[in-house]
Order: C-alpha cells, then structure tokens, then sequence
C-alpha cells in the first residue's frame, strides 16, 4: 500500500521549466535534462501539468487531445523516454486529467458543432434563444458561463473561457471514454494522476439562476460526484496509485469522504480556503492583508478533520494558479531567507503529502510586471479590462494583477545567472522575473545554508522520521494570531513546531515544558530565550523534539 506521508511532490510547469531546443518553451526534453536535479532534491513525484495537443487559450488545461503530446513539448516518443529516465532515478511521473471540460477544438466539441447529436449529449446543450442564457452563472474567469452557438440554436456551459465546453459526466459514454484515457497513461507506465477541479464534474438535472452568487453552490460537489469517482477508479484499478483531486470552492465533509481509503476514490485533495485569507471580501481582485487568525483557524480545521475522520490532505502553498508565497505571506527583502524557510517548514512538518512547485525550493519571487502587454493569462488579462472597466486605473489594475496573477508562479525556473536564467538561449514565452542573477539553482547548490538545501533537508526528514509522516496533531497557541504552533505525537516521540509569521521578533512565554527538548529543524542559529521565554526572531521557525 502507497505511504503517502513518506512522500513528497514536485509539480512541473512544463511550459516555463527548461526549454531544451531554443525555441522559447519549455518541453519534455527539458525535463529529462534535469532529472538528476530532482532526484538529488530527493522528491518521489513528478507531476506535470499538461503537456496534451491545446490550443493553448488556458495554458494547456484545454485539452483537444487527451492521448498525445503537444509538438509544442516534444513526441510520445518524448513522453516514454521522460518515464523510463524517472522511473530509473525512482521517480515517478504523475500526469494532469483535465476531465471536467475540453477545449472546443477537441474532435468531440467539433462533431457536436457539426450537428451529431451524439457528441452533442458529450457536453451540456441546452436549448434557448440568444436573447436569455440557460442561467444567470458566472464563468470564473469573468463573464457569463454559456455560450451561444447560432448554427445550433444551443447554449453550451463553459465554466471556465469559452473555448473550454463543459463535459456532460451523466452520459455514461463520456465516463467510459475518459476511463480509456486512464487506462491509456497507466499502460505508458504512468504512476498517478492529479484530477482538474474534480469536484465540479456532477452538475445537478435541474439547472437554475443564483441570485446569491455565481452559480458554483449548484455545481460545487454535485450531486453524482462521489458515485463517479468510484467508478472511475474502480474501472480503471488505480485505487492503489497516487491521486489528488483539486477541489474548487468545496467543503471539509466532502473531501474527507473523497480521500478517506474506505471510501475508494482518491488518495488526497487540494483545497484552497487557507489561500483566500487575504481575499478583501472572500473576492480574488480585491487585496488585503493576510488575516493570519483565519490562516490559523483553516490549518487546525482541515488537519484536526481529516485526522478524526482518516481523510488526508496534500499540503502545498503554491502552484500555478497561484501567486510565489514568499511575495504573499514572507518577505522579498531582508528576510527573504527566513520567511521562506519557515513557510516551506510551518508545513512540510504537518500531517499530508507536501507539493513542491517549481522555483519554490529556491525562494522565487513574483516578477512584477508594470505593463499588462508582459501578461500571458487569459484570466489576467480578462480580469484586467473588468478593473478598468469598473473604474480602476490602469495603475491600480496592475497592481493588483502584480499580487494576484498566474503568471506570478509561471515566469521561467531560475537555473543560474546566465540570461534568462538559464531557461532557453531564446526568446523566452513569458519573461523571467528578474532577480535570478540572485535567486537560482547554480548558486543555492553551493550554499548549504540555502532555501534550496533547507527543502532537502525537509523531504529526507519526513522519510527518515514516523513522527513526521505518521503522526498525530494537535494545534497550540491558537489565540495568538502570530504564531502557527502544532506539536506531533508518534508513540512515545514529540515535536513541537513554532513558526514566527510575522517581520517582527514574538515573545513566547515558556510553558510548553521544553526542558527535554533539542532543536531538530530551524532556520537561525541556537535558541533566543529572554527571562525564561522563548523569543521568536522575524520570520523564525523552529521544530523541537522531544528527547
């Protein structure tokens, strides 16, 4: 059976890792260059996010093929070769299932379009004029969520941009074909996979206006969910491989029944309520100051749950939908280092699988653009023209794009100093951020008291350790909103983890009866005590274990 809490993620951009041919994309070659690299990181998955023929309106998470390689990334031959390397260095590959839509340049949206009822029951048709949508709902990346097609004289629901149709999960003929697309990676020697907002597949029979919100409490674990996803995975026997389901806007209840082992669906989920908590009125576009109260409060919630029902959870700050945490919840300046050690440990050394995404393990930063013609989203730049258009200037809508925006996290991973950071001898898709004379891989390797080797340090404890990967938690200091403090218990073994959240030195009182304790992880040097009471230095963490 599968350890999850001995193992530990790495998610590849592959767009944005190592363009291997110069033409200014990242691709699979790319990767099988730096194998080594990850192996020596010491990680067990490589996830990749999609690299499937795509029109590339939503970088690659629309798909027009779901069994072959984009030429943008190189060839199946590519892709076998990719495998067989891992495998050889004892990774393992984990590929991206965008199931819940298609690109509409996929051959079943063209069939549809081209009048074939059959392939038109693959997606959500509804009949209409083209005065009045099926429903008020939103799509999330603005706008509304259907689409009219006047050949037809039919609406088609796009969740998300209009080029990615929603697939219709009632018509067993679209299960069984995705079931096939399974079967198809597991025979290539795939050994797992990460389900694309899963939990939105199941849309209720009855579809009707939100005058509350848009439309996402309908659709959000809906009502067949859990039934497919049994399916799913009993018919294509990967119950016993590594599967993550990214859960949009979803509930504690729903993914302990969707990872919980008796439950037979998927190994783990991502959720995302602890990477709102600086939403300025639960919106994305609107900023705030991190409300480190509620970060705490999500953290014990989804552990101490998941831990009481045998639920479990995959642990990751960033991705690449996300903004670089050190420029969100750390420090970019004089405690780059330290913010981004104690973010990597506050939860590296809780209860889950960690995810590491690429450039994480180096402290990389947010580019920050100041033009929107350096933006490549289709949702950055969509949202752009919705802030201007509701009375932003065009400074204050950068702004905000500059701490909100995916192409945060997918600017080029930072191998050295040389140009581009040694990404591509070309012209790079998006450009690089542009501290990588300063954040890199070449120079971080050289200096043991870098993020790059603290990561290192992190994955080879949470192997070597039963505390860590199997241990119960329990939250402490839960009124204070400064520190994130959690002790682990594994038989008679203890750790004790205090992380600073804050630039500014936290003074503890001693009451945690550290007298047996010696520091195990920690990024400064030695213990600050001041009149018996523990002084937290900015940004400090610290992992004491009993002895």
């Amino acid at each position: 059976m599968l350890d999850l809490g001995k193992q530990t993620v790495y998610q590849i951009y592959p767009k944005s890792f190592r363009d291997s041919d110069g033409d200014g994309l990242g691709d699979l070659r790319g990767i099988i260059e730096k194998l080594d690299y990850l192996q020596d990181l010491g990680v067990d998955y490589l996830w990749l996010t999609p690299v499937f023929p795509s029109p590339q309106n939503d970088n690659g998470y629309d798909v027009a093929d779901y069994c072959g390689i984009d030429p943008r990334f190189g060839t199946m031959a590519d892709m076998e070769e990719l495998i067989s390397q891992s495998e050889k260095r004892g990774l393992k590959v984990m590929l991206d299932m965008v199931f819940n839509h298609t690109s509409t340049f996929h051959e079943w949206f063209q069939k549809a379009l081209a009048g074939d009822k059959q392939y038109q029951d693959y997606y959500i048709f509804r009949e209409g004029s083209e005065e009045k949508p099926p429903t008020n709902w939103q799509s999330k990346f603005g706008g509304p969520a259907w689409e009219y097609v006047p050949s037809l004289g039919k609406w088609y629901l796009h969740l998300y941009d209009v080029t990615q149709a929603d697939l219709n999960w009632d018509n067993p003929r679209v299960r069984e074909e995705l079931k096939g697309v399974i079967r198809f990676w597991k025979e290539k020697g795939v050994r797992g996979f990460r389900f694309d907002v899963v939990n939105l597949i199941s849309k209720p029979e009855h579809l009707e206006d939100d005058f509350q919100g848009d439309g996402r409490r309908f659709y959000s674990d809906g009502p067949h969910v859990h039934e497919y996803l049994k399916e799913l995975v009993r018919d294509t026997g990967i119950e016993e491989m590594m599967t993550v389901g990214e859960m949009s806007s979803t509930h504690l209840k729903d993914c302990i029944r969707y990872s919980n082992p008796q439950e037979r669906e998927l190994s783990m989920c991502f959720n995302f309520h602890h990477l709102k908590v600086d939403y300025k009125n639960g919106e994305k576009w609107s900023l705030m100051e991190p409300d480190r109260m509620e970060l705490k409060r999500l953290f014990e919630e989804w552990q101490t749950g998941m831990q009481r029902e045998h639920g479990w959870n995959a642990l990751f700050w960033c991705n690449h939908d996300q903004p670089r945490i050190v420029s969100r919840f750390g420090d970019e300046g004089q405690y780059w280092k330290q913010s981004a050690k104690m973010l990597a440990a506050s939860i590296h050394l809780m209860q889950g699988t960690p995810y590491i995404y690429q450039g994480e393990e180096l402290g990389m930063t947010n580019p920050h653009f100041r033009e929107i013609g350096q933006y490549r989203d289709v949702e950055s730049r969509n949202y752009y023209e919705i802030l201007v258009g509701q009375g932003k200037t065009e400074e204050e809508a950068l702004k905000i794009l500059s701490a909100r925006s995916r192409d945060n996290s997918r600017t080029p991973m930072q191998w050295s100093g040389e140009t581009n950071g040694g990404f591509t001898k070309g012209t790079p898709w998006i450009e690089p951020a542009g501290n990588y004379g300063e954040i890199n891989v070449r120079r971080q390797a050289k200096d043991e008291d870098s993020i790059l080797h603290f990561y290192k340090m992190l994955i080879r404890l949470r192997k070597e350790k039963a505390l860590i990967s199997e241990g119960s938690i329990a939250f402490l200091m839960q009124d204070n909103p400064d520190v994130l403090a959690y002790v682990r218990a594994y038989r008679e073994e203890e750790l004790i983890v205090l992380n600073n959240l804050t630039g500014r030195e936290i003074t503890i009182p001693a009451d945690l009866a550290l007298g047996g304790y010696e520091k195990l992880v920690g990024n400064y040097e030695g213990c600050r005590l001041e009149g018996g009471n523990i002084v937290l230095r900015p940004f400090e963490t610290m992992a004491l274990e009993k002895k």
